[in-house]
């Protein structure tokens, strides 16, 4: 993954209304979600939730399919697992590792 990608793909994720959407579409499984459902289960108006969907389809996270009269949003969990692994693979790739945290009991 290229890094203009990665941060396009981070900054698209870093709206709270967007991050909300796909976290909805990953817990949906492959089945997706209609739209229609999804505006129901976030509670956000037609205009709001489509001009984010649009900016999470522009970066590859969401695709979407129609179904009859149905549009169904689907997370695109392949480019997820690039996105974190793009993240994750750099860490300790100098030989240094952060230190660990300690876990607190409550």
């Amino acid at each position: 993954m290229k890094l203009d990608d990665a941060a396009a793909r981070l900054e698209a994720l870093g709206n709270p209304t967007r991050l909300k959407i796909y976290r909805a579409l990953v817990r949906a499984g492959a089945e997706g979600m209609p739209v229609g459902r999804l505006q129901t289960k976030l509670d956000v108006a037609a205009s709001t939730l489509s001009h984010h969907i649009k900016s999470l389809v522009i970066v590859g996270l969401v695709t979407q399919v129609r179904e009859g009269a149905t549009l169904v949003c689907h997370a695109n969990y392949e480019l997820m697992h690039e996105l974190l692994g793009y993240m994750a693979e750099e860490c300790c790739a100098d030989g240094v590792c952060p230190p660990k945290v300690a876990t607190r009991v409550a």
